[in-house]
């Protein structure tokens, strides 16, 4: 994982300095003086831009939609008023989430290795909802609008630091201020704690999940990381205590009825993930090998065996225990899916297409499906074909950098030079590179200055690249 150029640290400073906020309109809370519900939407997307060049990050479609999913579903019953959220899933095994102003969830793929319910992995997203539309950044600033700017770029900073687990980054710019600021940072950290998990309980209810899974997830994390002399990063900015556990176990308590505890689906993604952050297929073989010894029943772990097996190229084992699992689900998405990955490692494209061809009859706008399509139309050299799919799915994710990644991919097998270039301005523009993207596009225009109307557009899109470039400029002076 790379460290954060000093840039981040200085877009840091620049957003948390009180005369950013001259002149803005009050939306009816206090902190709208501070700072706006539209100033921490744009300030959320610049931030993201720069975290997506710097950090590394897991693109599996299925991680994606169900992360994307199970968020939104989440903020359905929460309080959050501005819904357009956006995501970053970071490579890392380590237990981290974090909510960031202007709508950014970001979570560490180890918080689902180590949250071993959907309802844990779940109340750890609903606290940060919570977060979100409590609008706690926000109300940090105004809360701290009379102390001085490394203290205000601290909060910040922080935020950024542990988005890639940079613990010692965060303790050091929070370090760097007077000793007085940070007890009282830390005493309004504690109210935004509290009032998270509040309101994370609630809505965790809402949404149909049983809320004693929270002080669950606290408890047992508390356990396992007590004498740790350096925890999770999540537990760093989320500090445990007895009474944070006992206060959320009797909120929870007084919640009638059960709700969901776990899924398969939720287990089934783990598997997954446990299969990424493996060293090699064969300690994920023997892993899964030894959960199915003692239940033959376990279909995550029976899951997890056909996508090890398929890596390791046992590719008629992983067949075996593939038709099990879906002579019990036939319409399992996630099932079928890895029966694709079989048929495409043994070669068998055309049956591999079929089956995408007729899951989709039945799930038309499915994300993970339409990327398996693009994939097989890639190995295929079906190149007209691919760039259809792509531009289903670009239609779908017109954010997500590495959709646009693919698009400057299939534009330059299709000779496409000047889209090509086109896409990979647009791929930069998302991960903060823009000294690149306004180059990709000089590149583009070069190549359309016989194409009036081309052109045309081209420069347009260059010139808003640099007012973007230009306001992020403007903030860090």
């Amino acid at each position: 994982m790379r460290f954060f150029r000093p840039v981040v640290l200085l877009l840091a400073c620049a957003l948390a300095q009180p005369a950013w906020a001259n002149d803005l309109p009050s939306l009816g809370d206090s902190s709208s003086s501070i700072i706006s519900p539209e100033q921490e939407h744009q300030l959320g997307r610049a931030w993201l831009s720069i975290l997506r060049g710097q950090v590394r990050q897991l693109e599996d479609p299925l991680l994606k939609d169900y992360i994307e999913s199970s968020v939104y579903r989440l903020a359905q019953s929460s309080q959050l008023n501005d819904r357009r959220l956006e995501f970053i899933i970071l490579a890392s095994p380590q237990l981290n989430a974090f909510a960031a102003p202007g709508g950014i969830i970001g979570v560490n793929g180890g918080l689902l290795l180590h949250a071993q319910t959907e309802g844990e992995y779940a109340s750890v997203l609903a606290h940060e909802l919570a977060h979100l539309s409590q609008r706690h950044f926000a109300r940090g600033l105004e809360a701290q609008k009379r102390m001085q700017v490394p203290l205000m770029a601290a909060m910040l900073a922080g935020v950024i630091a542990a988005a890639a687990g940079g613990g010692d980054l965060g303790m050091a710019a929070i370090a760097s201020t007077q000793a007085a600021a940070i007890q009282e940072q830390r005493r309004f950290s504690r109210q935004n704690e509290q009032e998270a998990d509040r309101i994370g309980l609630l809505n965790l209810h809402k949404a149909g999940f049983n809320p004693r899974t929270m002080p669950s997830m606290f408890e047992r994390l508390m356990r396992q990381y007590r004498y740790d002399r350096m925890p999770p990063e999540f537990l760093l900015t989320h500090p445990v205590s007895e009474s944070r556990i006992a206060d959320t176990r009797n909120r929870a308590e007084q919640y009638e009825g059960d709700g969901i505890v776990d899924s398969l689906y939720y287990q089934l993604i783990r598997a997954r993930l446990q299969l990424t952050f493996e060293e090699t297929p064969g300690i994920a073989l023997k892993r899964f090998r030894s959960t199915l010894e003692e239940d033959a029943n376990a279909q995550a772990a029976r899951y997890g065996l056909v996508l090890a097996l398929i890596r390791a190229a046992r590719l008629d084992e992983a067949a075996t225990h593939i038709a099990v699992l879906l002579k019990d689900s036939p319409d399992s998405i996630i099932y079928n899916l890895a029966s694709i990955d079989l048929s495409i490692s043994k070669n068998q494209l055309q049956h591999a297409k079929q089956r995408t061809e007729q899951l989709l009859q039945r799930h038309p706008n499915n994300f993970p499906l339409l990327h398996a399509k693009y994939e097989i139309q890639l190995k295929q050299k079906d190149i007209a074909s691919a760039q259809l799919t792509i531009a289903q799915l670009l239609k779908q994710r017109p954010n997500d950098p590495d959709i646009w990644f693919e698009v400057a991919e299939i534009r330059g097998l299709a000779n496409d030079i000047i889209g090509l270039h086109e896409a990979r301005a647009e791929f930069f523009s998302r991960v903060g590179d823009y000294t690149q993207a306004i180059e990709q596009l000089d590149y583009a225009k070069h190549r359309a200055s016989n194409n009036y109307p081309r052109a045309a557009r081209i420069d347009a899109r260059q010139q808003a690249l640099r007012s973007e470039e230009q306001a992020i400029k403007k903030m860090l002076n």
